[in-house]
């Protein structure tokens, strides 16, 4: 037994095949909502729940289909993250890592065949800044340095850093964009330091290497062309992974007002004011607090939609459409945090107590708008590329 947490040692069977009977996401799911507190004490989300995860094909939303995996059209990937972000949104988090094989699929084609050469439910996750310089080396790079927040590193099979400096990206259009380097998950240390106030169970984790060596076929920059010809992977890789991060603030958000909704009609006040339900501006704000997520959803959702038609179609992905993905991707998590605290200040007092779940997804939806992907910045660039001027950030 973890004497720490009192919690079995299932996550320390790192080598061990768990077995795992026929479960439904809807299984998955209510399991989460069960165990939610458990993975916010452990800082992180147990081996034997990820393997569930990956049993209903969560791990294999962005594994190219000629490597077994689902490659799923984005929005499906999103309504998934956005349902499991209403059980929990620190296991929502871990779910979105689902589409980072996307990054993967820019390695030489035979590096990817041995990533998933046993099997296409492969997790990845990366921990990129700051960025570390590197080495040369005659076949590649000898890589050294400490990394931040990589989020589900204790889950994954395969953990990218990033290495930088005009040594690591060289020039032209690459230069000073993140090389990532990727190493087996067993070669990396983690250091255990996620001691944060909200989105704890992520397992946001400190890394670390010495001197390994690493050839230049593991090596890839992020946001770069795929090898893969396949639809999912000419879609833009950056903007995915707005998608993915901001989805978690509309499964929060869908849960904080149903939350909310639940209390309407039984609570009864300390003071013996009338219910929830009885007072006009509380309707009349959960009125408001539902316009403005499904609102939210419409935009993101649309967005999403209408560049994987095009991609079916054999178009390429424009610009314009580009900037959709990533305004309606920053507005979707701005929105969802914006409701969240419009439900948490509508269930009044009894909303402040540690046991109340509200306390919980406040804490954690703020940490979704605090995404290097998500800041407000987007709003900046997006504005730029309506006006037809050049970004003054890097962009989309």
């Amino acid at each position: 037994m973890n004497s720490k947490n009192n919690f079995d040692d299932r996550d320390t069977r790192k080598g061990a095949p768990i077995s795992i009977k026929a479960v439904s996401l809807d299984d998955v799911i209510a399991e989460i909502a069960e165990r939610r507190s458990e993975f916010n004490q452990r800082s992180h989300v147990p081996l034997d729940m990820i393997e569930k995860m990956k049993a209903v094909g969560i791990f294999r939303a962005s594994t190219p289909k000629c490597f077994g995996g689902d490659a799923l059209p984005p929005a499906e990937f999103l309504r998934i993250v956005e349902r499991v972000s209403e059980a929990d949104g620190s296991v929502g988090w871990v779910t979105a890592f689902g589409s980072a094989n996307i990054y993967l699929a820019a390695l030489p084609p035979a590096t990817q065949a041995l990533i998933y050469a046993n099997g296409p439910d492969q997790v990845y996750a990366g921990g990129l800044y700051p960025l570390q310089p590197a080495k040369e080396t005659e076949n590649g790079w000898e890589v050294s340095g400490h990394w931040r927040f990589a989020s589900g590193c204790k889950g994954a099979n395969w953990i990218g850093v990033g290495i930088g400096g005009t040594s690591a990206t060289g020039g032209g259009p690459t230069a000073g964009k993140p090389l990532t380097a990727v190493f087996p998950a067993s070669e990396v240390q983690i250091v255990d330091n996620w001691n944060v106030v909200g989105m704890q169970g992520t397992g946001s984790h400190d890394l670390k290497l010495h001197q390994k060596n690493i050839q230049r076929e593991w090596t890839f920059v992020r946001g770069s062309a795929s090898t893969i010809d396949e639809p999912l992977y000419h879609y833009p890789s950056v903007s995915y992974q707005a998608q993915v991060h901001a989805a978690v603030n509309l499964g929060l958000a869908r849960a904080a007002l149903d939350l909310v909704i639940a209390m309407s009609g039984s609570t009864k006040t300390v003071t013996g004011a009338p219910r929830l339900g009885d007072r006009a501006y509380y309707r009349s704000e959960l009125g408001k607090a539902e316009a403005m997520l499904r609102s939210a959803q419409a935009f993101f959702y649309e967005s999403a939609e209408a560049v994987w038609a095009s991609l079916i179609a054999g178009n390429a992905v424009t610009l314009q459409q580009t900037n959709l993905l990533r305004l309606s991707a920053t507005h979707a998590a701005h929105t969802g945090a914006d409701v969240v605290m419009k439900a948490y200040r509508l269930a009044g007092t009894a909303a402040i107590f540690n046991d109340n779940r509200l306390q919980w997804i406040v804490r954690d939806s703020m940490v979704v708008t605090q995404h290097a992907f998500l800041g407000e910045a987007t709003y900046d660039g997006a504005g730029a590329v309506f006006a037809g001027i050049e970004p003054t950030i890097p962009y989309p």
